[in-house]
């Protein structure tokens, strides 16, 4: 936010001159924030961190790093992207890099509809209503509860429910980024909770029986293989993100004085506005009847033709353009509904008003599209985990302590390598078999994995998702630094990691099911 627009309080940028009794903790995250919006601007620490990995992939290059995957047996080798070869490749797939980075399409269309939905006032209305209606104190559990359950539709939830979270706290008359952070938590540090089984499952699953194979053939996997320990870890990550919110996040922020090009409507609905709400709650119970009879029936349209399933299916597939029509259709019957809309003109400067904004995401977007392509060509991101993975292996630990190193190791790694998949297609086949050697079973180390692959995600910039959150900050406060940001999301990393492998240790120590017919030991 731009300071000239705001009253005389404290900054959340700066140590609060209300709390000069800091404990070691905040003056930690204290010191993360003043240091990280050191750094430059995003695009240019990007910028930057590109060089070092072409710079990197030249030393590791010319040196011969290499490391032996253990999925195939295949050496894979260090490659030098600063000689001709690289290069020419860097030159010819710029285009093809930046036009095919996965969240750069969905972002811009999924946020059509978001746009549409905030442009016309729709989301205003729809907060208002809600925080008029609702008791205050179950708003948070409920935006955390939707975060950790939405990420079995990851891409989407990581671009509609942050900014959503945020205006809810804006429109409670508290700090947007805090409401911000909470959401993105909810769905990228609560990745590996959920009530429902997701895609993620079966292609977990897949990767950990292939590696089971290794040392015991008979071994068969099923997508459900943790499912009792994420239903418990929905219900022990709410509490903690509510908590972590509530006394640390907002605390740390202070007070949040809107900016004065940032519009926030406080009162009462007006007619127009109850009509519109009136029209796109009805245009919504239409929409959604509609995907419900191409999903839930037996071979619905939207099933997978062959099985009939809908894990695997075109609507899981489908979920980006539901998504836009779920807010765009909305948008337009509460455009039309409140007089915010009268004509195709309309519509045509508000869709155009709705993406004007992303101008930065999209810049951001084509240098972290160039910079994630480069780390992966380099092969640098493998070398590293295949490397790590097996100095951990021959670390002499056991039992408790080396399963917890092992989440450890993975949330480092995760730093690197944010696809869930990818990383378990490397660390599967070391640790499967070096676990199922000690009598544990592939489920439980496919939890562990789950565990270490979850709790990072929070910080890292490697999750392509942090570029567009950073976006969505820069709407609430102009300034909003790196360090800012990250300072803000770190509390969720370490409450999440703490308690996470806390029922990880209960559940070791009980000895109890994680899922039908799985157990910790062989």
């Amino acid at each position: 936010m731009a300071r000239s627009a705001l009253k005389a309080v404290p900054s959340p940028h700066s140590p609060d001159p209300r709390n000069k009794n800091k404990n070691i903790f905040y003056k930690a995250l204290d010191w993360v924030e003043k240091n990280g919006n050191k750094l430059p601007d995003v695009l240019t620490l990007f910028v930057i961190i590109t060089a070092v990995i072409l710079l990197g992939s030249f030393i590791a290059g010319v040196a011969g790093w290499s490391a032996v995957n253990p999925a195939n047996n295949e050496k894979i080798t260090a490659v030098n992207l600063l000689n001709e070869e690289g290069i020419i490749r860097m030159l010819s797939e710029l285009v093809s890099n930046f036009v095919n980075f996965p969240p750069l399409g969905l972002v811009l269309v999924v946020m059509l509809g978001v746009g549409l939905a905030e442009s016309t006032g729709l989301i205003s209305a729809f907060m208002r209503r809600v925080v008029l209606a609702s008791p205050k104190a179950l708003i948070l559990p409920i935006i955390i509860f939707i975060g950790i359950v939405g990420n079995a539709a990851a891409d989407a939830a990581l671009i509609v429910l942050p900014p959503v979270a945020a205006m809810v706290f804006l429109t409670l008359g508290r700090h947007p980024i805090a409401g911000l952070a909470a959401a993105y938590a909810a769905v990228a540090g609560g990745f590996s909770a959920n009530i429902i089984i997701s895609m993620l499952d079966v292609m977990l699953a897949g990767f950990t029986e292939s590696a089971a194979h290794l040392q015991d053939k008979t071994y068969t996997a099923n997508p459900a293989m943790n499912y009792y320990f994420m239903l418990a870890s929905t219900f022990v990550l709410l509490p903690v993100a509510v908590w972590v919110t509530t006394k640390i996040v907002e605390p740390r922020l202070g007070e949040y004085q809107v900016p004065e090009d940032l519009e926030v409507k406080k009162q009462a609905l007006t007619s127009e506005e109850k009509r519109g709400l009136k029209w796109a709650t009805i245009s919504l119970f239409i929409y959604t009847t509609i995907i419900l009879l191409v999903t839930i029936p037996k071979g619905a349209m939207l099933r997978h033709a062959k099985t009939g399933e809908l894990i695997d299916s075109p609507f899981m597939d489908s979920l980006v353009p539901i998504m836009l029509l779920f807010f765009f259709i909305p948008a337009m019957a509460y455009g039309f509904g409140s007089k915010v809309l009268k004509n195709d003109k309309d519509v045509a400067n508000h869709l155009t008003k709705a993406m004007s904004g992303m101008g930065y995401y999209i810049v951001l977007a084509f240098i972290a599209a160039q910079m994630i392509a480069y780390f992966s060509w380099s092969n640098l991101g493998s070398i590293i985990a295949i490397t790590g993975a097996d100095f951990l292996k021959e670390s002499g630990f056991t039992g408790l302590p080396l399963l917890i190193a092992f989440i450890l190791f993975t949330a480092l790694v995760n730093l690197l390598i944010a696809s869930s998949s990818a990383k378990w297609a490397i660390l599967g086949p070391v640790f499967v078999p070096m676990f199922v050697a000690l009598d544990y079973s592939p489920a439980f180390t496919q939890m562990a994995y789950r565990i270490g692959d979850s709790i990072t995600n929070t910080i890292t910039p490697m999750l392509a998702y942090f570029a567009i959150l950073l976006t969505f900050a820069k709407k609430f406060d102009k300034s909003m630094g790196m360090g800012t940001l990250i300072s803000s999301l770190l509390p969720y990393t370490i409450a999440y990691t703490i308690f996470w492998c806390l029922l990880f240790t209960v559940w070791y120590v009980l000895g109890l099911p994680l899922g039908p017919g799985e157990y910790i030991k062989m």
